[in-house]
């Protein structure tokens, strides 16, 4: 069984994988640490690669929500404080992006580098989300396989699913046997929909991150569409912005040793 640690008031399950510099991943909605899987290999040659189930899935625990990104954010200080990490690097994706941003924010001094992808920083200025991936994400009380094929289809590059049929099976299969239960999903759902205010939102308190950031998206992402590349990097102080060809909003899947890669290059730069 993966080692749990108690940080923030919960169980927290995580995986370290490598060695040298400590690297978190903060994954996105409703995906636990399995969305790294692909990646995580690639970056364990070169890093202490830290993954972990944010609560409300996989093995962390499920208290009931909303949550929000400060909350999951001090979940990730507490889970570094308990591992003794006392500075990372760290790459938060969609969701896990506005974890990642309320993290800088809140605890600079634990973030050596900072990597946002396919994320945006909330409010009524960011570019939206395409109305046919709204209504996917949004559904929760559909049929599971078919809600999970529909959110595979509209989070990855036309054609994947037909290049990749074994992978995407398998990727169905682990979904099937390892559901989200509506509640913890919309609790974490919560997280984007209470930064949607020009107040709560991220887009005038970006300019406080001191920390080297790589803003990194898919080519072909419909869920955060990447002229938000540029929105984040004009509020950034420090940044860089990197598009990864040929893939969607969920690349760190569809794409890992590419992304791998540039995040590499990144923090060893």
């Amino acid at each position: 069984m993966p080692p749990t640690v108690k940080a923030n008031g919960i169980n927290i399950e995580y995986e370290s994988q490598g060695s040298g510099p400590p690297l978190l991943l903060i994954a996105g909605l409703g995906y636990d640490r399995w969305m790294w899987r692909r990646v995580v290999p690639h970056l364990a040659h070169n890093f202490q690669v830290v993954s972990f189930d944010n609560r409300g899935v996989g093995g962390s625990d499920r208290p009931p929500g909303p949550y929000s990104a400060q909350l999951l954010a001090d979940d990730t200080a507490a889970l570094a404080a308990e591992l003794r990490i006392e500075k990372a690097a760290v790459w938060g994706h969609s969701m896990g992006g506005f974890v990642a941003q309320a993290l800088a924010l809140s605890y600079p001094q634990l973030i050596h580098r900072l990597i946002l992808s396919a994320t945006n920083f909330g409010g009524p200025n960011h570019a939206r989300i395409s109305q046919e991936a709204l209504l996917v994400l949004m559904d929760s009380r559909g049929d599971p396989l078919e809600r999970l094929r529909n959110g595979f289809r509209v989070s990855t590059a036309p054609g994947f699913i037909e290049r990749e049929p074994a992978f995407v099976e398998e990727w169905i299969a682990y979904r099937a046997a390892n559901p989200i239960p509506a509640a913890a999903y919309e609790a974490q759902l919560a997280v984007g929909l209470a930064l949607m205010s020009e107040e709560a939102c991220f887009e005038h308190k970006l300019q406080r991150i001191g920390a080297p950031t790589l803003i990194l998206f898919g080519e072909h992402d419909g869920v955060v569409p990447t002229a938000n590349a540029d929105l984040l990097a004009q509020k950034l102080p420090e940044s860089s912005i990197t598009i990864l060809p040929g893939v969607g909003h969920l690349f760190p899947l569809e794409a890992p040793q590419e992304a791998a890669t540039v995040v590499t290059r990144f923090l060893q730069s």
